[in-house]
């Protein structure tokens, strides 16, 4: 049985902030799969904080068993998905994030509640706050 579920960089950040949420995170540990974007986002906001690449690394890859790379599947249901969430505000990120859920059919799991008044055909979204 499949149980790998999509994470996106919010989700991935309240768990590595120990945010609210974190424990639903945690509980996913084995079975995370995030875009390569997503993966990038994280970095950048930990490289913020002053902490080094390698360090960088070192926190976030344990938690993903499966990186995947943004090709052109997803970059076009990506841009796609624009026009179903503009009104949103919707990242690019965000966006490519749902494109990795859609194309893989998992469930995403997020941590912006924006995302809860999304209402997108055949994807699964869950709310970790």
């Amino acid at each position: 049985m499949n149980n790998n579920v999509v994470l996106d960089s919010s989700a991935l950040l309240a768990l590595l902030k120990n945010e609210q949420g974190a424990e639903i995170v945690e509980s996913l540990l084995g079975n995370i799969i995030m875009s390569s974007i997503n993966v990038s986002e994280v970095a950048t906001v930990l490289l913020d904080s002053e902490m080094t690449l390698q360090e960088c690394q070192d926190t976030v890859l344990p938690f993903i068993s499966a990186i995947v790379p943004y090709d052109e599947e997803q970059a076009f249901l990506a841009a796609d998905l624009r026009k179903q969430t503009k009104a949103y505000g919707l990242s690019l990120g965000n966006r490519a994030c749902i494109a990795l859920g859609q194309k893989m059919q998992l469930p995403i799991y997020i941590a912006d509640k924006i995302w809860n008044e999304l209402q997108l055909e055949g994807i699964e979204i869950k709310l970790i706050k």
